[in-house]
């Protein structure tokens, strides 16, 4: 039997590690890390930092997948994400199949939270459905949006309120009913704009928790385009980008 833990380690400063997770990491046999080329070669050197830095001794042996890449202009958003996972699942079952032995223990290493936007736990599911030759866990993390109300320090949601959890493409269709705070994730094309002149007040960061965070947080109407220019600029300079905000209705009052 092989064991396979996804261990959350957070959003970018290797702090954000749990105890939980270093534990989960020190009984690992074989870390896997997924290859998502030069542009993002950061991600996988910070992994590899949380290693040396607190893993005690306990040298586990590291091997590298190749990230699949989803078509980005997909006509098919959800037939194009499908696919991306069925090609990832192929390459996870490549690395449990090709780099570990029986009776050992490897680790992915997930970014954030697996919980939270991330695929890892639904492609190991699917194999876990089809194969009985390995147990998984989960090991969770501090998330992206943890990290950036943590940096503006405010909370998630007003006194009594409810916050939505979204992304860039659902609020294109419009503010969520019933909320008063709006947390985006994984927006590309920068979808707040849409929102000046409703009174609305913006906390964004990119690269929250790494040497490259960048923080802004004001009146929506006063900050929208000066975002929208430091995120293209940043993501120019870095060949990536990983960013999130939180959008909330002024005079609402914060738990």
């Amino acid at each position: 039997m092989k064991t396979l833990l996804l261990v959350g380690i957070g959003a970018g400063d290797p702090d954000y590690i749990t105890y939980q997770a270093i534990k989960a990491l020190r009984r690992s046999d074989v870390i896997f890390l997924m290859d998502k080329g030069a542009a993002k070669h950061k991600l996988n050197a910070l992994r590899r930092e949380i290693c040396a830095r607190f893993l005690d001794g306990h040298t586990p042996r590291f091997a590298e997948g190749q990230q699949p890449e989803r078509e980005r202009e997909a006509a098919d958003y959800r037939a194009s994400v499908d696919e991306l996972n069925r090609d990832k699942q192929a390459v996870f079952e490549q690395l449990l199949d090709e780099q570990m032995a029986d009776g050992e223990t490897a680790a992915f290493m997930v970014w954030g939270d697996p919980s939270l936007y991330d695929s890892s736990i639904r492609i190991i599911e699917a194999i876990a459905a089809r194969r009985s030759d390995f147990a998984y866990d989960v090991i969770p993390g501090i998330t992206s949006l943890q990290a950036l109300t943590a940096r503006h320090r405010i909370p998630l949601n007003s006194i009594g309120r409810a916050v939505e959890i979204t992304t860039g493409r659902l609020l294109a269709e419009g503010w969520p009913q019933g909320v008063d705070s709006v947390a985006v994730m994984l927006d590309a094309k920068d979808t707040y704009r849409r929102f000046t002149g409703q009174g609305l007040t913006i906390y964004w960061g990119a690269y929250v928790g790494t040497a490259d965070e960048i923080l802004m947080a004001g009146p929506l109407d006063e900050l929208a385009d000066k975002i929208a220019v430091t995120r293209a600029e940043a993501r120019e300079r870095n060949g990536w980008i990983m960013d999130s905000y939180l959008l909330r209705k002024e005079g609402t009052a914060q738990a």
